[in-house]
C-alpha cells in the first residue's frame, strides 16, 4: 500500500479566469475504492486527468504509483480495429492472458477482443475497456462515470465486478454504484476538501446532520448578534445622552448638582463607552465564529413547473405495437403494450438497443403529425399508437452535441424567457459566469442542465425525457425527483438510475424482443 499526497493544488484552464481547483490538499490510500463526489463543474475529471499527468497545476502531487484512465481514447478510426490491437495503445504492457482473467470475471465473451470495436455496444465496449485497465499490475486507477448509456443490467455486471476491485478513484452521480462499490469517498465540496470513510449514503447522512448543525449554529450566532448589537445601540444612547449632561444645568431645577458633578458624570460616559467596546468586541468574535459555517452546506434549492393539464384521461395508447427502420428485416421489438394516463410517470426499461429512443420518436413523430406537422424518422410502425390530438410536449433529447452559442442566443432560437432559464439554472447550481460561455464550452453536466431547465420553464401537458440524468450530478439529481414528486407530472421516461426510478415512476414498461 502507498499514499497519494496532494499540496496546495491550484488549476484554471488555459484562457478563463475561472479556478477550477484552488488549494486542495488531501491524502489518499492507493488501496482504497474512492468514491469522487462533487457538483457538475467542481473540477472531478480536471482532479482526474491532473492526477493522470495530462495538464499542469500548481501545487504537487507525491506518489510512488503509477496512473491509468478510464475512459480509453478512440478515435473514429479506432472503431475499425478489434479491442485486441487497440490494447497494444492502451496498455502495451499487458500481456493478452491477464485481459482474458479480467474478461471473464467481468462476464465478457473473449471474443469481444477480435471483433471491431464498433459493432460492441456501449456496455460491452465499457467493460472491454475495464479488463484493460484493471489487466495492469501497481497501478491506481482512474475511472470517470463508467455507467453513462450503460442499461440496467450492464450497470448491474459493473457494479459487482468493481466491488471485488481496489485501488482506484471513481467518478460517478450513480447512488447505486456509489453505494455498492465504495468504501471512501473523497468529496470537493463547495469550498474544501473532505476524505471520509464509507460510501455515498454514510457520508450523505453524515453531511445532512453536518448542514442541520452548522444552520442552527448561525441562526444561533445570527440572535446573539441581534441581541449584542442592539445593547451596542442602547449603551451608545445612554452615553451619549450621559455626556451630553456634564456642561450646563439650571441649579433652581438641579440644586444636588454642582461643579464636582462633571467628573462624575465623565467617569459614568468612560463606563459606559467601555462597555460599548466590549459588546463590539464580542460582536466581532460572534461574527468570526458564524463566518464559514455555511460555506460547504448544501441546499437542495426546489424548482418549480407549470404542467398543463390534458382533457382526455390517456394522453398515449400503445398496444401490438412494433417497431424497425426503413431498410432492415429485423425489428426492434414487437407486441408492445402500454398506455400513458393524465399524472402517470412511465419509465421505459430495457437493455441498450432494444429500441427504448425509438418508441419516443415515434410518438414524437405521431404527436407531429397530429398537429399538423411532419418529420420522417425512418420508423417503420406496426401495431396501435395514438397519441392524444393537440397534446403539447416537452422533450429532452439525450444528445447534447447540438449545443453551441451562447444561452441568449438558444433562448431566443427557442421562443424562451432568458429570465427564467437562468433564474433555474441558478438553482441548479450554475455559476453566473458560465452564463457568458459557448454552450459548446459546457461539461456534459452543464449542457444537460440546460436542456432540463429548458424543458422545465416550458408548460406542457406531457414531458419526455430520454436519459436525463447523464452526467448529472447527485444534488440536482435530488432536486428533479422532488420536482416530480411535489408538481406530479405526466411523463414518458427512459432513465436507468435505479434510485431515481424508485422515486418518481408510477410505472415502468420493459421493452425489448
Amino acid at each position: 500500500m502507498a499514499q497519494i499526497k496532494v499540496s496546495d493544488l491550484t488549476f484554471s484552464y488555459e484562457g478563463t479566469a475561472d479556478t477550477v481547483l484552488e488549494s486542495v490538499n488531501f491524502n489518499i490510500d492507493t488501496d482504497w475504492k474512492l468514491g469522487l463526489i462533487g457538483r457538475n463543474g467542481k473540477g472531478k475529471t480536471t482532479l482526474l486527468r491532473l492526477l493522470h499527468g495530462e495538464c499542469e497545476a500548481e501545487g504537487s502531487i507525491t506518489t510512488s504509483t503509477g496512473f491509468d484512465y478510464f475512459p480509453y481514447p478512440v478515435s473514429e478510426k479506432d472503431l475499425e480495429k478489434t479491442a485486441d490491437e487497440l490494447t497494444e495503445t492502451w496498455k502495451p504492457d499487458v500481456e493478452p492472458w491477464q485481459i482474458l482473467i479480467q474478461m471473464d470475471q467481468i462476464g465478457m465473451d473473449a471474443e469481444c477482443l477480435y471483433r471491431p470495436f464498433g459493432t460492441l455496444s456501449f456496455g460491452e465496449r465499457t467493460r472491454v475497456m475495464l479488463a484493460v485497465l484493471f489487466a495492469g499490475e501497481n497501478e491506481f486507477l482512474l475511472i470517470d462515470e463508467p455507467t453513462n448509456h450503460l442499461d440496467q443490467t450492464a450497470r448491474e455486471i459493473v457494479k459487482k465486478y468493481l466491488s471485488k476491485k481496489k485501488g482506484f478513484i471513481l467518478v460517478s452521480h450513480d447512488r447505486d454504484l456509489l453505494d455498492g462499490v465504495c468504501d471512501h469517498v473523497l468529496v470537493l465540496n463547495r469550498k474544501t476538501v473532505e476524505v471520509q470513510t464509507g460510501n455515498f449514503s454514510s457520508w450523505w447522512e453524515n453531511k445532512e446532520k453536518n448542514d442541520a448543525f452548522a444552520e442552527a449554529e448561525n441562526e444561533k450566532h445570527k440572535k446573539e448578534i441581534g441581541k449584542l448589537k442592539a445593547a451596542v445601540d442602547r449603551s451608545s444612547r445612554w452615553a451619549d445622552k450621559n455626556e451630553s449632561t456634564k456642561i450646563g444645568f439650571d441649579p433652581l431645577k438641579e440644586p444636588e448638582r454642582n461643579i464636582s458633578t462633571r467628573s462624575y458624570i465623565g467617569a459614568k460616559t468612560k463606563k459606559m463607552q467601555a462597555r460599548v467596546k466590549s459588546y463590539e468586541k464580542r460582536i466581532d468574535r460572534e461574527i468570526e465564529e458564524k463566518e464559514g459555517l455555511l460555506q460547504d452546506v448544501e441546499r437542495v434549492v426546489d424548482l418549480k413547473l407549470n404542467p398543463l393539464s390534458f382533457h382526455k384521461e390517456v394522453l398515449i395508447h400503445v398496444s401490438d405495437l412494433s417497431l424497425r427502420y426503413e431498410g432492415a428485416e429485423r425489428e426492434l421489438f414487437h407486441g408492445l403494450c402500454f398506455q400513458v394516463r393524465r399524472g402517470d410517470r412511465v419509465v421505459l426499461s430495457g437493455p441498450n438497443g432494444c429500441g427504448k429512443s425509438s418508441i419516443l420518436s415515434a410518438i414524437l413523430q405521431e404527436a407531429e403529425r397530429k398537429n399538423g406537422g411532419k418529420t420522417d424518422t425512418g420508423l417503420i410502425v406496426s401495431g396501435t399508437l395514438e397519441v392524444a390530438a393537440g397534446l403539447i410536449i416537452s422533450y429532452v433529447n439525450q444528445d447534447t452535441s447540438f449545443l453551441a452559442g451562447t444561452l441568449r442566443e438558444f433562448c431566443r432560437d427557442r421562443g424562451l424567457d432568458e429570465s427564467l432559464l437562468l433564474a433555474v439554472l441558478r438553482r441548479l447550481d450554475f455559476g453566473r459566469e458560465q452564463f457568458t460561455k459557448q454552450m459548446q464550452d459546457f461539461s456534459e453536466g452543464q449542457k444537460k442542465k440546460v436542456l432540463i431547465a429548458a424543458s422545465l420553464i416550458t408548460p406542457a401537458h406531457l414531458y419526455i425525457w430520454d436519459e436525463p440524468l447523464n452526467f448529472i450530478d447527485v444534488f440536482s439529481r435530488m432536486q428533479i425527483e422532488k420536482l416530480i414528486r411535489d408538481f406530479k407530472p405526466t411523463m414518458l421516461l427512459v432513465e436507468h438510475d435505479v434510485r431515481f426510478r424508485d422515486q418518481t415512476a408510477t410505472a415502468t414498461v420493459e421493452t425489448g424482443v
